[in-house]
């Protein structure tokens, strides 16, 4: 892998037409759609978010394990694995389920806002961050304990988030204001709103703590690469269609966009700039994604559809049964196109 990853260093981007290749499928089934992914690289699990279950699979054998049930309308699950926790935003509850990550069973429930969406772990002071989608809000949990520590307004609907422990903020994607929301993890308080121009309508969001960059998809085909500590846009390269999440490997510092056009952007952070890479061809619909920092595998979720229709504005309706991980390996020889 050392070695693979000093040839990527000295790749231009014409030359990286295959840098990532298709490598499995694992097939999930079932009814009813999906959302976020969160990957444990210890505990070697992918959770995938199902409709009113998360499916846990095995990365290693790349197969299902188990699946956590009794989490309807779920969007996201944050880790805590120093905690063997997991935190479940049920968005048709208006709550957070707290999961033992051992037993994989529920333990207990919490009262968040009108449809939480994004979740995320704050590691350094050990609470949960749900941001609630209609309730244009977010809810802040005590990680140990579960008991709700705060409240906070936000200008308008929330989408992706990011934390930052060395800065001590959390980061949010307000989707429908083009801005980023910065909470101060001790004050739990907004203390600043940047935009995101030439960003317009963001959704998915990530984050390379060890530099304080956050990398922004947005709706208008951009992913941005931002500085976490001043609010700076420092670059952007073009993206596909439909953008839902970003995702970043620290390892080979390649930062990711998955597209529901059956695209995912990938570009290498090089210093202040961003390099593109790869324009890699997925599924229609694969717009939600992870990655393993140890293999470097990256893992985006989708089915099968129905024939477009004339409407444009509509979705594809999804046929039943067909729903799916896509696993994507790094091309030990990648050569040009």
């Amino acid at each position: 892998m050392l070695a693979l990853l000093l040839a990527l260093a000295a790749f231009v981007p014409a030359r990286a037409a295959d840098l990532y290749l298709l490598t499995r499928e694992i097939p999930v089934g079932g009814e009813g759609g999906w959302d976020y992914l969160s990957l444990d690289p210890s505990a070697r699990r992918l959770y995938v978010t199902h409709s009113t279950k998360i499916v846990v699979i095995d990365i290693d054998k790349e197969e299902i394990l188990a699946s956590i049930t009794g989490t309807p309308g779920v969007h996201g699950f944050a880790l805590a694995p120093e905690l063997q926790r997991g935190f479940a935003s049920d968005g048709r509850d208006g709550a957070v389920s707290i999961v033992d990550l051992r037993s994989l069973k529920t333990l207990s429930k919490t009262p968040a806002g009108e449809e939480p969406d994004a979740i995320l772990y704050e590691v350094a002071r050990k609470e949960v961050y749900a941001f609630n989608g209609r309730g244009k809000s977010a809810t802040i949990i005590a990680a140990e304990t579960g008991a709700v520590v705060a409240t906070v307004p936000l200008a308008g609907k929330p989408e992706f988030a990011a934390a930052d422990a060395a800065l001590g903020r959390v980061f949010c994607n307000i989707e429908d204001k083009s801005e980023v929301a910065v909470l101060d993890t001790k004050m739990h308080s907004i203390i600043s709103a940047w935009p995101i121009a030439p960003g317009k309508d963001a959704s998915g969001m990530a984050i390379d703590p060890a530099r304080h960059r956050l990398f922004i998809g947005c709706h208008n085909e951009q992913m941005l690469m931002m500085d976490a500590a001043t609010g700076t846009v420092l670059d952007s390269v073009p993206i596909g269609k439909g953008v839902d999440a970003c995702a970043f490997d620290p390892g080979t510092r390649f930062a990711f966009s998955s597209c529901g056009d059956g695209t995912t952007t990938i570009a290498r952070e090089d210093g202040d700039k961003l390099t593109l890479m790869q324009n890699l061809a997925t599924r229609r619909g694969a717009r939600t994604m992870a990655v393993d920092p140890r293999t470097h595998k990256i893992y985006l979720v989708t089915a099968d559809f129905e024939a477009s229709n004339d409407d444009q504005n509509r979705r594809p309706r999804m046929i039943p049964r067909t729903m799916k991980v896509l696993v994507y390996s790094m091309n030990p020889h990648p050569s040009a196109p």
